[in-house]
């Protein structure tokens, strides 16, 4: 099996360097120069590791490593010049694998690479996750732990907060009434006004305010969902 690995990294240099070692070994090798550019190849074709670094401009490595690790399990190698203990500890406390201090030898990345490989059950792992949660856009629901996340942040929410996100991301694009929002989310015990349901979306709004949750004018609500 041919693995990818996505290398961001805005040394020109280290870049050469590590695609013609990774190459010579038999992996497919994407080189990005900024933690924006990995995003978005994270989003239409994720590599099977990333290898990082942690000073980049625009979006700096730990960002980056705190977002991916948010979604997935994927092995991360952390390259790096800051060398004191704290960031290391705080690198691999956002998730990642493993920790190289430049200038670093080029072998040696390969070889941690092949033992990350060797070690990691990424399959399992993946396919584990994907049953424990829900991700419609920025919005990641994890199910057992009743957790939100939007672009990489996790946002405290109360219980009818969390089970309408959960509503409109089990049907995104789909246009509810009032009156089924109440219905799905209070239960038909309720006799309140569907006052509630406003006042609702209005505090989820306030706490994530890029959340795309539109109004449907002299309806409802709906949470859009872009094509990808």
């Amino acid at each position: 099996m041919s693995y990818t690995i996505g290398v961001v990294e805005d040394d020109k240099n280290i870049q050469n360097i590590v695609r013609a070692y990774l190459e010579k070994e038999g992996y497919d090798v994407i080189i990005m120069s900024t933690g924006e550019e990995g995003w978005e190849v994270w989003r239409t074709n994720p590599p099977d590791m990333w290898i990082l670094d942690i000073m980049l401009p625009g979006m700096d490595g730990y960002e980056f490593c705190k977002r991916i690790r948010m979604e997935s399990e994927v092995p991360i190698i952390i390259i790096s010049a800051k060398d004191d203990e704290i960031d290391k500890i705080l690198g691999l406390e956002l998730g990642g694998d493993d920790y190289l201090t430049k200038p670093f030898s080029p072998r040696e990345l390969v070889a941690r690479v092949k033992r990350l490989f060797k070690r990691t059950s990424f399959g399992r792992q993946t396919k584990q996750q994907n049953l424990e949660r829900m991700k419609v856009g920025e919005l990641l629901i994890y199910l057992d732990e009743r957790r939100i996340f939007w672009s990489g942040d996790e946002f405290e929410v109360t219980t009818k907060e969390y089970d309408m996100l959960l509503l409109f991301a089990q049907n995104p694009n789909r246009a509810f009434s009032r009156e089924e929002l109440l219905l799905n989310i209070w239960g038909n015990d309720y006799f309140g006004s569907d006052r509630a349901v406003d006042d609702l979306v209005k505090r989820i709004r306030k706490k994530i305010p890029d959340i795309p949750l539109e109004t449907v004018w002299g309806f409802g609500y709906r949470l859009r969902k872009d094509e990808e």
